[in-house]
């Protein structure tokens, strides 16, 4: 059964001051649970190996599929391909930030991965501000967490100019390159997560901006522009996928300005490989039995499954299947029409009351910090963002 401590909840005027606005369901109940789960520091370590560990095994994955060609069998839009290998074989394409979805890791359940939001995970303010303020409004030892979060992507920021090497180097080495970042307009959440990373770029030295996708400007021979300025480096908070099936015209444009040396693109192209559920049977076909993976397949399985499409949010078009493939539930969702994958079925940790448990680990050169989210069988955009204190 899981361990959870009551806490005194965060006031909503507290979480505006924050720049923390989805604060609350469209139900009207608090996003953010009024408890944390109690971890040890054993289930916290667990949690930083196996990211390691997996980070490590994606790379491989995604090097069987370029080497073997399978980007239709993963699911990858044939427009971005090119991209796809142009960015992953530079290294100046750094990944800057994702999170693995796990199950397991607290109340003795091994950890097993779900899968990888490697391309635009949300969570982010939560997992690194959000969860950090309970415990300091709540007058707990704020370093009571797995929550380096912050502190690492501050690293990665400035590894985009080290890479591999000490991040301490970025003043020597930063030539003064201009950092935009992008979200669509019509979602809070999504703009404010865009601003807190513009931010922390901010704090590692870099000059940055805010402009809406549709207000910055792409050329293939001459950069990215934004009132006629132009950027070095872009984050868009933005799928990969979503530019590949509803722009094609701009997935054109950032292959021809990555392959021109015009611009880097955050996350970059490559993420969207890791991003594909398609790669959960790659990893399984290379690592079969691993003990941080569960069976995956093109193919149903023969046993307990959930059916999931190689790109979706949110709980959206997925299902639980029993052994004959027939449905137990279903989300039926806008992602009905990508291809699916079938990964055996694992029962997430749960409470006293029934709700279910899983761990979103955020990876930022290094598994960095943890977070949960509380819901049912198949947790959807009404789940809700549980904070973690480590103790024992």
């Amino acid at each position: 059964m899981v361990t959870l401590q009551p806490v005194t909840p965060l006031e909503k005027s507290y979480l505006d001051t924050l720049g923390f606005a989805w604060h609350t369901d469209r139900d009207d109940t608090p996003y953010i649970d009024d408890k944390l789960l109690v971890m040890t520091p054993d289930e916290a370590e667990a949690f930083y190996e196996a990211g390691n560990t997996l980070y490590e095994m994606y790379i491989e994955a995604a090097q069987y599929v370029i080497d073997n060609n399978l980007f239709h069998e993963v699911g990858i839009p044939f427009n971005l391909v090119e991209l796809i290998k142009e960015s992953w074989e530079n290294d100046v394409h750094w990944h800057l930030y994702g999170r693995f979805d796990l199950s397991g890791g607290i109340d003795g359940k091994p950890i097993k991965l779900l899968e990888f939001n490697a391309d635009t995970p949300t969570a982010l303010f939560e997992t690194a501000i959000v969860q950090w303020a309970l415990l300091k409004q709540n007058g707990m030892d704020e370093t009571a967490q797995f929550n380096g979060v912050y502190e690492a992507l501050l690293e990665n920021f400035k590894r985009i100019v080290t890479l591999e090497e000490d991040p301490s180097l970025f003043e020597s080495r930063y030539e003064g390159w201009k950092f935009l970042f992008s979200a669509v307009k019509g979602s809070i959440e999504e703009e404010n997560t865009v601003k807190l990373l513009q931010y922390i770029a901010s704090q590692a030295g870099y000059d940055t901006a805010f402009a809406y996708v549709d207000e910055v400007a792409f050329d293939g021979e001459e950069g990215i522009f934004h009132n006629d300025t132009p950027y070095e480096l872009w984050f868009k908070l933005l799928p990969w996928e979503d530019i590949a099936l509803e722009e094609p015209d701009l997935a054109m444009l950032l292959t021809q300005i990555v392959k021109n040396r015009k611009a880097i693109l955050f996350n970059p192209a490559y993420t969207l490989l890791f991003q594909s559920k398609g790669l959960l049977p790659i990893l399984w076909r290379l690592f079969p039995n691993h003990p941080l993976l569960l069976e995956a397949s093109f193919e149903p399985l023969d046993t307990k499954q959930v059916r999931k499409p190689v790109f979706g949010r949110e709980g959206e078009s997925i299902a639980i299947l029993d052994a004959d493939g027939k449905p137990i539930q279903t989300n039926e969702g806008a992602y009905d029409a990508h291809k699916s994958i079938y990964q055996a079925y694992t029962e997430l940790p749960s409470d006293a009351e029934g709700h279910r448990y899983q761990a979103g680990l955020f990876f930022a050169y290094e598994s960095c910090g943890v977070g949960f989210r509380k819901g049912g069988e198949i947790l959807d955009n009404m789940s809700k963002f549980v904070g973690h204190i480590v103790r024992g």
